[in-house]
């Protein structure tokens, strides 16, 4: 209490100047602490707007770096689309080339293959236009001679000659030499085969193959099949050779290298029995193709041609729905007996087709024409050698040209070897 009292005295001692001079550095005091304050406050609105900035600043970079991002990739899809279009261009283009390399392929091989045939038939067929001065009958005669010889077959033969006397007609030819292209009309004439000719590739279809022992006919089945496996159709094999050893395992090798189902048997057993269990499987995998490799079937064997009958009613009733095609399957090697061969078949099934195989090795390649004018039974396919791209579609235009080795690219003719 001393110590305030006094405290107060002193105060109250003080002078005016002094109590007035306190008061004034307090109030400057105040100031000073007021503006420091506002400076304060100055400089966090101005950290907060400096923030509020960078965080502008960064979104919009974030921003732009999205809008980057989503260019690149949107560039980057673009760069990969045409990377993907220019790819399946190239890999289109490359079918193309493959499947044309392929087809070229064919006709220089089918141009090889008949070699022995245009010795024979196509240089007598050259002596003949060019000995000759005058258009008359002898002149036919001469060229009904040498396409009898060449396996082209009596009834064929005379339908090609009355063709080309009557075109010789119509277009008022006198000079031999202008007859040779009117002959080649001819031939490729009489081989056409029909649009139709290849219906069971399209629709579900059990194709029948039969033929002797010997020509090529598992080999063909297995080569059938690939191709059309290579269509996209789903195939199933019937190994129904069941009379000559190792024939199923021959079928199986196929069906391993075509990428299709096979059904077989023991050997021995019974064809029909086969044909029976791979319908049931054909049907159970929805298959399009059912192809039916049979036994060798002798054309003067009796129980053998009974038994292709049973076959044929075993398909009648258990597969009734699917398209039928039956294919017998001859060695042009054979010339006229083929002829005979398929004449027999016709007897005791509704044949189809021809697939004649060997071509690469006879001078009795007329006979393609032969088959298909005495019987009326189109040749559909064409072996000429040992893969699956050896067996063909038959095209009459592709063999009358390769016949008289006729370039096909420019159509013009080539020189005949002799």
């Amino acid at each position: 209490m001393k110590w305030g009292f006094k405290m107060s005295k002193e105060k109250e001692e003080q002078t005016p100047e002094a109590v007035a001079e306190e008061v004034t550095e307090g109030t400057v005091e105040a100031v000073d602490v007021e503006e420091a304050t506002e400076e304060m406050a100055k400089s966090a609105d101005m950290e907060e707007i400096e923030q509020a900035a960078d965080k502008r600043e960064a979104k919009e970079l974030q921003d732009a770096s999205e809008n980057d991002e989503e260019q690149i990739d949107a560039d980057a899809i673009e760069n990969e689309v045409e990377e993907i279009s220019g790819a399946e261009s190239i890999e289109e283009e490359a079918e193309e080339n493959t499947e044309a390399e392929k087809k070229q392929g064919f006709f220089s091989r089918l141009v090889a293959g008949l070699t022995k045939t245009r010795d024979s038939f196509v240089s007598g067929i050259d002596s003949i236009f060019s000995g000759f001065s005058a258009i008359d009958d002898d002149f036919y005669e001469e060229i009904e001679e040498i396409l009898i010889m060449g396996d082209i077959g009596v009834r064929a033969t005379q339908e090609i000659l009355e063709n080309l006397q009557q075109k010789v007609k119509e277009n008022h030819i006198k000079q031999p030499q202008e007859c040779k292209e009117l002959l080649i009309q001819s031939i490729k004439e009489q081989m056409e085969v029909g649009e139709t000719a290849y219906r069971f590739e399209n629709e579900k279809s059990v194709v029948l193959v039969v033929g002797v022992n010997g020509v090529g006919k598992t080999t063909s089945v297995g080569k059938l099949a690939g191709k059309l496996k290579a269509q996209g159709r789903k195939v199933v094999l019937a190994a129904a050779d069941t009379f000559r050893a190792a024939a199923g395992a021959q079928l199986e090798e196929w069906a391993h290298r075509a990428g299709v189902d096979m059904i077989g048997g023991q050997e021995g057993a019974d064809p029909g029995s086969v044909v029976y269990d791979a319908v049931a499987a054909a049907k159970a995998r929805k298959a399009d193709v059912l192809l039916c490799d049979t036994a060798g079937r002798l054309h003067n064997k009796k129980n053998l041609m009974e038994e292709l009958r049973k076959i044929n009613r075993i398909l009648e009733k258990e597969y009734s729905d699917a398209y039928r095609e039956t294919l017998v399957v001859l060695d042009a090697t054979t010339g006229q007996n083929a002829l005979a061969q398929a004449r027999q078949f016709a007897e005791v099934a509704d044949i189809t087709g021809i697939i004649l195989t060997k071509m690469d090795g006879t001078a009795k390649g007329g006979i393609a024409v032969a088959i298909q004018s005495e019987l009326g039974i189109p040749v559909k396919y064409i072996g000429v050698g040992e893969t699956i791209d050896d067996l063909q579609k038959f095209d009459s235009g592709q063999f009358v040209n390769a016949l008289f080795d006729i370039k096909e690219d420019s159509g013009e003719e080539g020189e005949t070897e002799c």
